[in-house]
């Protein structure tokens, strides 16, 4: 199959830096607020450019995305939008029950991001104590629910973490949402293989991404199931490598030497392997952060999640991106700083090699 490209939605807001300094130094030039009026000109130009959807996260620092979606899927007609879900935040039917309103409202554009967990503070911050060791066992729960909500017929559910009776959806969609979840624990692969369409990761070198490939495909087989995958990636592409470099550069000098030991204190302290996996690429060290030929490990010297970008020259990019989808990569997420200039170097830069390529 043409790898699928998905561009960000920057619920939290956008601009040049990654991170202001520990002591509130340092200007992210023109900050730029998660108004409607910019987002809709990020999703436009993610739609222009022929993005397949884009990613729609969740947080305590992020606007809602689902009044986000409502709003933009009235004033975009084709991009799918992939909204973050956290299970254990809303009952699975009461989501059935909006994710069909919003199928219909949007034309059947609604996919959803299953995310297990996120940090443990922001957890708690929600009002969710339910321990990391039990979040995947409540996913399953939550996605063998929402599945069965969505079939249309009653339904009784007596589990660990839901108990329902007489559960129903009563104007269930033609089209369930596509089920995307992350992760990259033994868990998290399970859950895909059982409950969900794409299996996702944050970008790593090519060989660790092999091998999350076939684990993927492995697991869906034992459960007679076939699982698409996905990688996560900023991107920094330019006409030619040294433009592309030097931005990287630009953003490694805006990053605090406290604000990254900070950061990598609280990331190897992560419940997330995934998050874990992100901080080992680099150690914590900003000398030696090319961790396979245009992947740049910087942005996880600060920031959490994906800590990795494709950085080089639109050829250079486009390169990766064919090789990652060689290795069997179905899907491919990719966000920037910021995310409206940067989705017209790439839609203007690398898109067209990757159709003169047929990669998507």
């Amino acid at each position: 199959m043409s790898l699928r490209l998905h561009w960000f939605l920057p619920l939290h807001g956008d601009g040049k830096e990654l991170a202001k300094r520990s002591d509130g130094s340092g200007s992210p030039g023109a900050r730029r607020e998660p108004d409607l009026a910019y987002l809709t000109e990020v999703a436009l130009a993610a739609e222009r450019f022929g993005f397949a959807g884009m990613l729609t996260p969740f947080g305590l620092f992020c606007e809602d995305p689902w009044v986000m979606t409502a709003a933009l899927a009235m004033l975009t007609r084709r991009i799918n939008f992939l909204v973050a879900l956290r299970p254990g935040l809303a009952s699975p039917v009461l989501v059935a029950q909006a994710a069909a309103t919003l199928q219909r409202v949007s034309g059947g554009r609604l996919e959803f991001n299953i995310v297990t967990g996120g940090d443990a503070d922001e957890q708690r911050r929600y009002g969710d104590p339910v321990p990391y060791a039990q979040r995947y066992e409540r996913t399953g729960e939550f996605l063998d629910v929402f599945h069965r909500a969505w079939s249309g017929e009653r339904f009784d559910f007596h589990g660990a973490h839901y108990d329902i009776t007489g559960g129903m959806l009563a104007r269930p969609h033609t089209q369930r949402p596509r089920i995307y979840l992350g992760g990259s624990s033994d868990a998290a692969r399970a859950i895909a293989a059982r409950h969900g369409d794409v299996l996702l990761n944050w970008g790593e070198p090519p060989a660790a991404t092999a091998r999350f490939v076939a684990a993927a495909r492995e697991a869906a087989q034992a459960q007679g199931r076939a699982l698409e995958t996905g990688v996560r990636f900023h991107v920094i592409a330019r006409d030619t490598p040294a433009e592309a470099w030097a931005v990287a550069r630009r953003l490694l000098e805006t990053m605090d030497p406290a604000r990254i030991r900070q950061a990598q204190q609280r990331f190897r302290a992560s419940d997330s392997e995934g998050q874990r996996r992100m901080a080992a690429l680099h150690g914590g060290r900003t000398d030696e952060l090319e961790v396979y030929p245009n992947v740049w490990a910087g942005y996880g010297l600060v920031r959490p999640g994906v800590g990795t970008a494709l950085v080089g020259s639109h050829e250079d990019v486009a390169d990766r991106i064919e090789e990652y989808h060689g290795l069997g990569v179905d899907h491919l997420i990719l966000s920037a700083q910021p995310h409206l200039e940067e989705a017209h170097a790439f839609g203007e830069g690398v898109l067209p090699l990757l159709r003169k390529r047929g990669v998507v």
